[in-house]
């Protein structure tokens, strides 16, 4: 297994791990939640400290999961978190991170995110950003399901130019980004993150997949997410509830793309020929 997981260098300078770990879909019962964060603390141990979860997410649940598998390990994480955009009023998104921090159980979150564009003012949530990040309760910020057009009006404010991530749907069946986002975020040092890599599972039936991965003596999962992790300033972020799948997202690292693996991933899964609006889950 791969010593150390390669690096994503955000606009600040810091790097954090390009892999991580997603937290969708988990802390929505109490039953399951030991099992998920046993999951969580598994990709800990083996380097994915970089871990996004939203107040959204099991309504705070997945939040609390969190708070269990890093007991006692706070310092080595890097823990996102996401603020809906209902809440994103500069005294609502205040109050937001701080329900946020206690089901943490945290002083601070690593990056704060705008889960999506909604009808509040982008001045107001930024001025709760900033004011955050003053306070040490957070550490940076940035926004999630941004198209090229919403990050330009971003970046145009006050504040807006220290924007760090920008969290959008990306994998193989989802290319859209690449035409225009992409490219300027790059251009800018702006971290993308790719959330739902493995396409919520339906990539993995895929027969070209499924050829690449058997000249490679890898699954699926792993084609999917190498073919991510091999581009600039991309932060994967799959979720994983059980141990195994746990093991094989981390697994991915070793998969090494050839030209005409790349190739054959093209044509089943061609790159955009132009503009479309981008895609959200």
């Amino acid at each position: 297994m791969t010593a150390e997981l390669p690096k994503v260098t955000l606009p600040g300078g810091e790097h954090v791990p390009a892999l991580g770990q997603g937290t969708w879909h988990m802390g929505e019962t109490r039953r399951r939640m030991a099992e998920e964060a046993a999951a969580v603390r598994l990709g800990i141990e083996l380097g994915m400290t970089l871990i996004d979860t939203a107040e959204m997410y099991g309504s705070g649940g997945a939040e609390e999961m969190v708070a269990r598998a890093a007991a006692g390990l706070r310092d080595e994480l890097f823990i996102v978190s996401k603020v809906y955009p209902h809440n994103a009023s500069r005294a609502g998104v205040v109050a937001a991170c701080e329900r946020s921090l206690e089901r943490l159980r945290t002083d601070r979150i690593d990056l704060y995110l705008l889960h999506w564009r909604g009808s509040i003012p982008l001045t107001e949530t930024l001025a709760g950003f900033e004011q955050l990040l003053r306070d040490g309760k957070i550490r940076h910020y940035g926004v999630s399901n941004f198209d090229r057009a919403d990050m330009a009006e971003w970046v145009a404010l006050r504040g807006g130019e220290t924007v760090a991530a920008n969290q959008v749907l990306y994998n193989l069946s989802r290319r859209g980004p690449e035409w225009d986002l992409l490219p300027w975020c790059r251009e800018r040092g702006i971290a993308i993150m790719a959330y739902t890599p493995l396409g919520q599972g339906s990539l993995l039936r895929d027969r070209t997949l499924a050829e690449v991965a058997r000249r490679r003596n890898a699954t699926p999962a792993q084609v999917a997410l190498a073919w991510l992790l091999r581009q600039q300033g991309t932060i994967v972020i799959p979720k994983a509830a059980r141990l195994e799948h746990v093991r094989d997202n981390r697994g991915a690292l070793d998969v090494v793309l050839t030209e005409d693996d790349l190739l054959a991933l093209d044509r089943a899964f061609p790159p955009p020929k132009g503009r479309s609006s981008l895609g959200m889950l």
